[in-house]
């Protein structure tokens, strides 16, 4: 096994407690190593967690629905990289930001909404694109921000006339065969996340405060998936999984694998890059609920790991520091 150390550590977090469970799979060419072991939920009961258990994959969303869409477009020249967001979403006023900044995290986008959470959904809608404005960073930094994608789910709307989610239910999930993914899961099949005053336990429904109040409008959280399903997207990402109505071609898929921002900051569309010592590059994201996925298409490998380290509370900075350390035991032993 080449990611034996990769694997200790992934299984370190639940018996270091740092996690309450872990479903993962490593992926080597053909072959799939899974696992699952730890605890679905800790409080107020003590429930194992089980294969085929529904993850909130959070930021996962943007890449495997939201970006994927985008890649469709712009092949379809339905759109370019270099369209202003002002010229789909009108109510945006600030006519430099285009899809490129939107996709790389480089708009500069800033600005405080007050009371967002108590917002309803056309309110909240109208205060992201009114309120916010672009800032010194703009085209010079990355600084991640959800809402971001949340403006390209509300571009591709506007292109196709319907909820952002549905799109990416029937042009990618269904295509795919990711038949267990869903934005209305059974609460008894997913995992819980967050135990919380405001809500109490979150189960079944997105803990992103924003996208619950957006509902099938966003395009930057939502999505539950078990792992055999998010595995299945991996290995389309890696050009492995033939289907006949693939939500976007290979070519586009290969063409993220690389550094797509004009002042070399180290961004995908969509996607972060991570690099091996002999500098190959890999799409990385994480989740904020504890989910991430690393790709390496040139040596066909790659990690899944969903957790639930925001169960019981959120405040879990010793899962964000081991994070790292897993990509980086993983970018060691990722070699020929």
């Amino acid at each position: 096994m080449r990611f034996e150390q990769t694997i200790h550590q992934i299984e370190a977090l639940v018996a270091d407690e740092v996690v309450p469970g872990v479903s993962y799979a490593v992926i080597e060419g053909q072959q799939v190593t899974t696992k699952v072991l730890g605890y679905s939920e800790l409080t107020p009961k003590l429930i194992p967690l089980e294969p085929g258990q529904l993850y909130d994959l959070a930021s996962l969303t943007k890449v495997i629905g939201t970006t994927t869409l985008i890649l469709r477009l712009l092949e379809r020249g339905r759109l370019s990289l270099t369209t202003k967001v002002h010229s789909i979403l009108p109510a945006f006023k600030d006519l430099r930001v285009t899809v490129l900044h939107l996709l790389t995290h480089t708009s500069g986008l800033e600005g405080y909404i007050p009371n967002r959470n108590q917002l309803a959904a056309p309110a909240l809608k109208e205060a992201l694109l009114t309120q916010l404005t672009v800032g010194p960073n703009f085209g010079k930094k990355v600084v991640y921000t959800d809402i971001g994608m949340l403006y390209l789910g509300w571009m591709l709307e506007v292109i196709y006339g319907k909820p952002i989610q549905d799109l990416i239910q029937s042009l990618v999930l269904t295509p795919l065969g990711m038949t267990e993914s869903t934005f209305s899961p059974e609460a008894s099949r997913a995992v819980p996340t967050e135990l919380t005053t405001a809500r109490g336990l979150i189960q079944g429904v997105v803990h992103d405060p924003k996208s619950y109040v957006l509902q099938n409008h966003s395009g930057a959280a939502g999505l539950f998936a078990p792992l055999d399903d998010v595995v299945r997207f991996a290995q389309f990402q890696l050009g492995q999984l033939k289907v006949a109505e693939a939500p976007v071609s290979q070519a586009s898929v290969k063409g993220l694998y690389r550094d797509w921002t004009p002042a070399h900051l180290g961004r995908s569309l969509g996607w972060d890059l991570r690099f091996t010592a002999d500098q190959t590059p890999l799409i990385y994201h994480t989740g904020f609920t504890g989910t991430f996925m690393i790709l390496d298409r040139k040596r066909q490998t790659g990690l899944v790991v969903l957790s639930n380290r925001i169960h019981p509370t959120a405040d879990n900075q010793t899962f964000l520091d081991r994070r790292t350390m897993i990509v980086d035991q993983f970018l060691a032993e990722d070699k020929a």
